[in-house]
């Protein structure tokens, strides 16, 4: 860590009071790491009853940010003060972010969906405004928080869902008989690629009716399976689902679909058309500013099954190929590039046991940022005063800030910014 002394003319870092989405499948009152986020930049008291999803750090209009002095959105500061953006990041996406920034608590299983690439999110908007209300594309960076975060992401591969189509007859029976027999016989890539996608659409499209019966009979036959068979079968992972949402389609994505468990600070990116489904625990989430998002299960929310079947990525493998690394810029900051221009992310890590003395000067970014305080405390001579848990501050592109730990925990920070 470096000595660092703030100059005279310093610029003061602009707090932010950002919305609170209270979706159903929230972790509710102050169990809610959003809820205690949201306590750090609103005045708004926690209602314990009320589940807290997620927390909004951006323009979006469905839950734009205000600067907290003025009231003012920021998307309109940004319109009136252009300068505030850097060149890269205008002439690519014009006067507002192109990135969401959020933090996520989940109780339970949100839906089985995907999000389009740009063309067709733009054709999704002209031709259907009432359920894709913006013509963007949605890709996305998730980072587990305070423990493991649970979800399905991807298609499996091939080999474990044939395991599951034969070892399973109730879900063989709802894909349909013609539709195992070509996955369980393909051998070529594409060959599977085109039988999974023939299985998952026979699934997704099958009767309520039958999906219910059959659902309700593999419940009632776990109890009878052995302990390996219920552990190779993950009937855990299943029956935990299925209470939540019992009679619904998107129980059985569980043998389509890998299951992956982030510990603390791994990170995985979804791009456009990867079918994945938040399961439970508490992220960051780092996305194109959009909300689109194409569902067909989990969900008492409108299903669009043809769209989203007919949208899928049905390449299949390993979860592996969906996780990000994280580089080092120095012993306290990492940071991490998505493939996408719309964002990327860093880190700040500083250690309680720093002296009073030290100061950390975050590396200067050319495009404007949005930083979370999550976790500790600290003093800076760019903000009115100490910053805390849940503090969300924008920087103008180029602006300094220049941190000291205070109190005993150490100090964490993440900070979103455009990708160009």
């Amino acid at each position: 860590m470096v000595q660092q002394r703030p100059t005279s003319r310093t610029t003061v870092a602009m707090e932010l009071c950002c919305v609170v989405q209270k979706y159903a499948w929230g972790k509710v009152g102050q169990s809610s790491l959003v809820a205690q986020l949201s306590q750090g930049n609103s005045a708004a008291p926690v209602v314990e009853v009320d589940p807290y999803a997620e927390l909004w750090m951006g323009t979006h209009p469905s839950g734009p940010s205000l600067i907290k002095t003025s009231n003012e959105p920021l998307l309109n500061h940004l319109l009136n003060n252009v300068d505030s953006l850097g060149d890269a990041e205008k002439k690519s996406f014009g006067t507002d972010l192109p990135f969401l920034f959020k933090a996520l608590s989940v109780a339970k299983a949100l839906s089985i969906q995907a999000h389009p690439n740009k063309k067709h999110a733009e054709e999704l908007f002209a031709t259907r405004p009432d359920l894709y209300k913006d013509p963007n594309h949605k890709p996305e960076m998730v980072t587990a928080w305070l423990g493991p975060f649970e979800a399905l992401c991807g298609f499996r591969p091939i080999a474990d869902i044939k395991f599951f189509i034969q070892e399973i007859d109730e879900l063989a029976a709802v894909v349909g008989k013609a539709a195992c027999e070509a996955l369980v016989k393909a051998e070529s890539d594409s060959g599977e690629m085109q039988a999974l996608r023939e299985c998952f659409s026979a699934l997704m499209n099958s009767s309520e009716e039958s999906i219910a019966s059959a659902l309700q009979q593999f419940e009632k036959r776990i109890p009878s399976l052995s302990a390996e068979k219920k552990e190779s079968l993950q009937c855990d992972l299943f029956t935990r689902i299925a209470a939540d949402f019992p009679g619904d389609v998107g129980c059985w994505s569980v043998y389509f679909m890998n299951y992956v468990v982030l510990q603390e600070g791994e990170s995985m990116f979804l791009g456009p058309n990867v079918p994945h489904a938040y399961i439970f625990g508490d992220c960051l989430e780092c996305m194109a500013c959009s909300d689109n998002v194409v569902r067909a299960g989990l969900t008492p929310k409108f299903k669009d099954i043809d769209t989203l079947c007919s949208m899928l990525d049905y390449q299949p493998g390993p979860v592996d190929r969906f996780r990000m690394q994280w580089t080092a810029v120095d012993a306290f900051c990492q940071e991490c590039f998505p493939p996408v221009p719309d964002f990327a992310m860093a880190r700040l890590r500083l250690p309680a046991s720093a002296t009073v003395d030290q100061a950390y000067r975050l590396p200067s970014r050319s495009n404007a940022s949005v930083l979370l305080i999550l976790q500790g405390q600290a003093s800076s001579a760019e903000t009115a005063g100490d910053l805390n848990f849940g503090q969300v501050l924008f920087l103008k592109a180029g602006q300094q800030l220049t941190l000291k730990v205070k109190g005993g925990q150490d100090l964490i920070v993440y900070q979103a910014f455009a990708n160009v």
